[in-house]
């Protein structure tokens, strides 16, 4: 029974053949839907074992949509434009800062032919990687040096393998904490080679105790950054400015992990933790790290600036080479830092402008796209409602940013269909979900993709006629 029942399955050969594949075929390539056809297949026949109820041509049929749902699952995996509507300006998940437009012209400039990746043109001779872009934050943040390298982790791990492999590391315990993605700080120290220095009490360390903690094998003095952690009311911590004086009696550096990378201050929004990177700078730090693709607006780096002397050893440790970054990097975070020196950053770097674009703004732009929706059509109800919007990327977390959101409602459904129906669009929409209501924050929504959420909608409305 079994062996006839499975001679109903077409064969591989005879599917490919097929009319209605070949536009998959050409899309996709004839590799690809063979190998999805198999695994088709192999479940199938699993299936029919137990259930021979269906024909041959039936077969076809549930082949063919089940091969689609297949590949469509398969692109839905590669990276691909969304539209970002929470509200959450730099979204870990969503990939954190979009790019200038100037970031993407210069990595699309680059990206189409040869650079001077390594090349002095002056002198036509072989230069060094990032020298431009050195000399730009050199000049910016009037610090002495600068190094590049894949993120804000790597800059940690490189630095203090390079600064303190075999030695201790003090560090409060109160910033022995884990962030995003499983990243701890011990383990990060760990695998530098560096020993932990456990200074204070998780919610007061003094200056005292860093002073207390200082030996032989002391050879560095770490603050990190908090990032999306904090510890709230009874605690006390040593300022900047302390840290430095004390580790320039005691000839150590003082590395600070900055995370989030701000460059303008956060006040305007009444943000007061988060510092910006010239500040830490002038507070004396050895060393300053911090991610390129946060609050700085460009692209997945880590950087670290600092005293020349510290810097040129880091260059020299052999993993520099392991974790430095590409041309299109150099290239989108030169663009980047261009626009802060032409005091163009708030104006053109999108998360910036998000940021900063106030509530009223916000309001304007939603109630115009309500306005909108109901000419286009009437079979939802939209209206604006008042919310909060997020910086996101591990910065800020106790701050929210007042905005205007539009709370959507299409007939029966509910507002999980809601998001999962925008979710599955093309291009993708993601939207929160708030007091079982969908919502979108155009605050992260550009406008020129506000149509594309428009007819988001307008399809949906349709499907639910």
């Amino acid at each position: 029974m079994t062996e006839s029942v499975l001679r109903n399955l077409p064969s591989i050969d005879l599917l490919l053949r097929k009319e209605s594949l070949q536009p998959l075929i050409a899309e996709a390539g004839r590799d690809a839907v063979r190998d999805r056809l198999r695994e088709v297949m192999a479940g199938l026949r699993e299936e029919m074992i137990g259930d021979s109820s269906a024909g041959a041509s039936e077969l076809e049929t549930v082949i063919e949509q089940r091969l689609m749902s297949s590949l469509t699952h398969r692109s839905m995996k590669l990276t691909q434009r969304v539209i970002n509507a929470t509200g959450v300006v730099l979204h870990t998940n969503l990939g954190r800062a979009p790019l200038s437009a100037e970031a993407i012209e210069a990595i699309s400039s680059v990206a189409r032919g040869y650079c001077n990746l390594e090349y002095d043109l002056a002198t036509g001779k072989r230069g060094k990687r990032g020298t431009g872009f050195e000399e730009m934050l050199r000049d910016l943040l009037n610090c002495e040096a600068v190094a590049v390298v894949n993120n804000c982790a790597a800059a940690v791990l490189l630095t203090l393998n390079t600064l303190a492999e075999g030695g201790e590391v003090n560090v409060s315990r109160g910033e022995l904490m884990e962030i995003g993605g499983s990243f701890r700080i011990p383990d990060v120290i760990a695998k530098s080679g560096a020993r932990i220095r456990e200074v204070g009490t998780t919610n007061r360390t003094r200056l005292s105790d860093y002073e207390n903690a200082i030996n032989e094998q002391t050879r560095v003095i770490l603050r990190a950054h908090p990032s999306n952690y904090r510890i709230v009311g009874f605690t006390e911590k040593p300022s900047l400015e302390e840290l430095s004086d004390l580790a320039s009696r005691h000839n150590l550096p003082l590395f600070e992990d900055l995370g989030s990378g701000c460059m303008v201050s956060l006040l305007p929004l009444g943000i007061t933790d988060e510092p910006t990177i010239s500040y830490s700078i002038r507070s004396g730090c050895s060393v300053v790290a911090f991610s390129g693709d946060k609050l700085l607006g460009g692209p997945q780096s880590g950087i670290i600036t600092g005293k020349t002397e510290l810097i040129d050893r880091i260059r020299k440790n052999p993993l520099m080479r392991a974790l430095r970054v590409d041309k299109l990097t150099y290239a989108a975070l030169e663009a980047t830092i261009a626009e802060y020196a032409a005091g163009r950053a708030m104006k053109n770097l999108p998360g910036l402008r998000a940021l900063f674009a106030t509530k009223e703004s916000i309001t304007e732009r939603a109630q115009a796209f309500i306005q909108r929706a109901k000419s286009s059509n009437g079979g939802a109800h939209l209206e604006v409602i008042d919310g909060f919007s997020v910086v996101g990327g591990g910065s800020a977390p106790e701050s929210q940013i007042p905005t205007s959101l539009i709370s959507i409602v299409i007939g029966e459904l509910t507002a999980e269909q809601i998001e999962e129906k925008l979710r599955l669009a093309n291009p993708p929409v993601i939207a929160r979900i708030i007091d079982d209501k969908l919502t979108l924050d155009l605050r992260t929504v550009a406008p020129s993709e506000e149509e594309e959420v428009m007819l988001r909608l307008i399809e949906i409305l349709a499907e639910n006629k």
